[in-house]
């Protein structure tokens, strides 16, 4: 177990670490350590992330970074991420595939998750893409069709992690801050597009349009790990490996553009 592990470990199944967990999942100890990503003090971490995390830096453009916040919302290289066919995943991630039942709900571990909850709207969906982007990935996200924008709207929460081990006692999802966007897609029909908060990084940074076109970039994260829910209300086929992932709660790592079904 490394380092990071050990301290989710602490934070979530020790009594002492839920007391500390209360702190740190807060908008305000966020935005403190947010102040000393964007310094230039932080930089000294870069070289050191990218040897532990394995980062091929040849994927993304050459420059001189700022602050360790600058070097996490790096540029990746022009034809690194080719747009593929069909439905495509709108981010570097590990994804999980679910088809939501009668009364537009899903289960993750012990939690069971509804689009009323997600979106804080009585609206209908027949599948849920969970896409989970670890430190390492590249921190952009696109859409995942040509379309329009419906509404946005931001729901404020906490920020606990991303990682599997905070859906075993949180329903994270519903409690983290996230943003919500309404999508008509030329393909895909109604889609709720969410980016979702996590601990150490409370800012989702989108580029407001009201059209766009598939792989077109929506927005970033600014420092952690993330999360991009799709909900789709049309019938589709997700790609078997996925699927067959999905029902044994194992995640299957995708590229931003990659085809994951149609």
């Amino acid at each position: 177990m490394d380092s990071s592990s050990k301290g989710l470990n602490f934070l979530y199944n020790n009594f002492f670490g839920r007391i500390i967990l209360k702190v740190m999942t807060t908008k305000a100890i966020a935005n403190l350590y947010a102040k000393y990503m964007n310094s230039r003090l932080s930089t000294r971490k870069i070289k050191k992330f990218i040897k532990v995390n394995n980062i091929n830096m040849d994927e993304y453009i050459d420059r001189k970074y700022t602050s360790f916040n600058d070097f996490f919302m790096r540029e990746i290289k022009k034809g690194k991420r080719k747009i593929g066919e069909g439905i495509i995943s709108p981010c570097d991630s590990r994804v999980l595939a679910y088809k939501l039942d009668d009364n537009s709900s899903f289960k993750i571990k012990s939690s069971i998750y509804t689009v009323d909850e997600l979106t804080k709207e009585n609206k209908k969906y027949k599948y849920a893409l969970i896409f989970r982007l670890c430190v390492d990935d590249y921190h952009h996200y696109a859409y995942p069709d040509d379309g329009e924008v419906v509404s946005t709207k931001y729901i404020n929460g906490v920020l606990h992690t991303v990682q599997p081990i905070a859906h075993k006692k949180y329903k994270v999802f519903h409690e983290n801050s996230r943003c919500v966007t309404f999508l008509k897609c030329k393909n895909l029909g109604e889609v709720c597009y969410i980016e979702v908060g996590a601990m150490m990084i409370g800012k989702i940074v989108n580029i407001q349009k009201d059209k766009f076109k598939k792989g077109e970039e929506k927005g970033h994260f600014e420092f952690g790990g993330s999360t991009v829910i799709l909900l789709i209300n049309k019938d589709i086929k997700i790609r078997e490996d996925i699927l067959k992932n999905s029902n044994n709660e194992i995640e299957t790592v995708v590229k931003m553009g990659e085809s994951i079904g149609r």
